[in-house]
C-alpha cells in the first residue's frame, strides 16, 4: 500500500483535495466514487513531494522540497502514536489511526508513507529515516532501541515529552523576547518620525527667526538632515548586512570562527554553554535510558549541541571513552562542561544511575539557564526604557529651548 494524492470533484462541482492509501491509483479513484466524488488527478506521493493546489483552480502544480513539519506537530504525533501502540493496537493499525486523525496533509502524507514502508517489511526506525529534516538521528536511535528492546510505547512517551519539553522552552524564550522587541520598536518609530515629520518643520521656522541656536539643537538638526538624506540608504545597509551575514555564515569555517567568538563573550558564553550542555545531558540521558549503548548514545547527543566547538569537544570526549576512559573524566577533559554535570556523571557511574543523574544535571542547567536569561531581561527592559527616554527627552529638549527663548524674544 501507498499514499497517493488526489484532486476531486464533489456533487456541488468544488474542487477538493487530499490523501488516501491505496494499493493503485485506480483502487484510489474506486474509493473516491463511492465518496460520490468525481476523480481529476491522482499522484503516488513521495518522500519530500507534495502537491500545492488552491481550490477553484483547473491546472495542476507541483511544489518539490524537503518536507519539515513543526515540533508541535511532531509532539502531537508521537503522544498519539505511543498512546496507540501502548494500548495493544498493532504499529500498522495505530499509524493509519493516527493519519486519520491529523488535519495537516503535510503530516498526513508523511504518516501514510512510513505506514506503506511499515508494511513492506521494514522497521519503523528505518521507515522514519527517509524524512531525516522530522525525524533526526536522536529520534530514530531511540525508536530503533525501543523496538529492539520490546517497549516502543515507552519510549515514544518520553520522545513524546522530550519535544513537548523543547517546545514549551522555545515558547518560553520567544514569549519572553516580546515585549523588548516591541518596547524597542516603538521607541525607534517614534524618535525616526520626530527626526523626519517635527525636526525639519521646526528646522525652518528658526531660520526664518534668524536667532542663534543652542549647540545641541544644531546637532539634533544636523542629525535630522542626515535621517532625510540617508535614511533609506541606511536601512538598505542594514538589510544588505543581514543578508550577507547569512551568506556568510552558511560556510563552515565562517561558522565555526562565529561560534569561537561567542565563546569569548562573557555572557554569550554562559548561556551558550549552558543551553548545548543541558540539552546535551537531557538527550544522553533519554538514550541511556532507552537502552542505546553509552558511546551511541555519546554520538548521537552530540548532534544535539548548537555550537561548533562545543560540539567537537563533546566528540572528543566520546572518543576517550571509546579509548576506555570514564564518561566523566572524559567530560572534564575537555574543560568546557559545568562542574555539576561532570560530578553528577562521575556519581551516576558509581553507583549504576547514570541516566537518572544526568536527567537531574539537565534539570538543574535548564533551570539555571532560565533563571539567568529572566534576570537578563529584566534588565533589559529598564535599561531600553532609560535610553530610549533620555534620547526622547533630548530632542524634546533641544525643540523647547529655542522656541522658548523665541517666546521670550518676542
Amino acid at each position: 500500500m501507498g499514499a497517493f494524492n488526489y484532486q476531486a470533484l464533489n456533487s456541488r462541482g468544488k474542487l477538493i483535495k487530499g490523501t488516501l492509501e491505496g494499493d493503485t491509483e485506480k483502487h484510489i479513484r474506486a474509493q473516491l466514487r463511492q465518496q460520490q466524488l468525481k476523480p481529476v488527478s491522482v499522484e503516488k506521493s513521495s518522500a519530500g513531494k507534495i502537491r500545492v493546489q488552491s481550490e477553484g483552480q483547473s491546472s495542476k502544480k507541483t511544489a518539490t522540497f524537503t518536507t519539515r513539519i513543526s515540533v508541535k506537530d511532531l509532539s502531537l504525533f508521537t503522544r498519539q502514536l505511543a498512546s496507540l501502540v501502548q494500548s495493544g493496537m498493532p504499529l500498522a493499525d495505530a499509524l493509519h489511526a493516527v493519519a486519520k486523525q491529523t488535519r495537516k496533509e503535510s503530516v498526513k502524507v508523511v504518516v501514510l508513507q512510513v505506514r506503506s514502508r511499515v508494511l513492506e517489511g521494514l522497521s519503523l526506525a528505518k521507515a522514519l529515516a527517509d524524512y531525516p529534516r522530522i525525524f533526526d538521528t536522536m529520534y530514530c536511535a531511540m525508536v530503533n532501541a525501543g523496538e529492539q528492546a520490546g517497549f516502543l510505547g515507552p519510549v515514544l512517551e518520553r520522545l513524546s515529552e522530550y519535544a513537548e519539553t523543547s517546545h514549551a522552552a522555545r515558547q518560553q524564550l520567544k514569549s519572553a523576547m516580546v515585549y523588548p522587541i516591541i518596547l524597542v520598536l516603538v521607541c525607534i518609530g517614534i524618535v525616526v518620525a520626530l527626526m523626519v515629520l517635527v525636526v525639519p518643520r521646526l528646522t525652518s521656522v528658526f531660520a526664518r527667526a534668524k536667532t542663534d541656536l543652542p549647540w545641541y539643537t544644531e546637532l539634533l538638526i544636523d542629525i535630522s538632515q542626515f535621517f532625510q538624506s540617508y535614511g533609506l540608504l541606511g536601512l538598505a545597509i542594514i538589510v544588505a548586512g543581514i543578508f550577507f551575514s547569512r551568506w556568510w555564515l552558511n560556510s563552515k569555517n565562517n561558522l565555526r570562527r562565529w561560534h569561537k567568538v561567542q565563546l569569548r563573550l562573557p555572557l554569550i558564553k554562559h548561556i551558550t554553554v549552558q543551553a548545548d550542555s543541558s540539552r546535551f545531558a537531557s538527550t544522553l540521558s533519554m538514550l541511556i535510558n532507552s537502552g542505546v549503548p553509552l558511546l551511541n548514545s555519546l554520538r548521537i547527543s552530540n548532534q544535539t549541541m548548537g555550537n561548533t566547538l562545543l560540539r567537537e569537544k563533546a566528540e572528543q570526549a566520546a572518543v576517550w571513552v571509546e579509548e576506555g576512559m570514564s564518561l566523566h573524566k572524559a567530560l572534564d577533559k575537555t574543560q568546557v562542561f559545568p562542574a555539576l554535570m561532570v560530578q553528577m556523571a562521575a556519581s551516576g557511574e558509581a553507583n549504576g544511575t547514570l541516566a537518572e543523574q544526568l536527567d537531574y544535571s539537565a534539570r538543574s542547567q535548564q533551570k539555571e539557564l532560565d533563571l539567568h536569561l529572566s534576570t537578563v531581561l529584566s534588565i533589559i527592559e529598564p535599561i531600553t526604557i532609560v535610553i530610549m527616554g533620555f534620547v526622547i527627552g533630548f530632542i524634546m529638549f533641544s525643540i523647547i529651548v529655542p522656541i522658548t527663548n523665541m517666546s521670550d524674544l518676542i
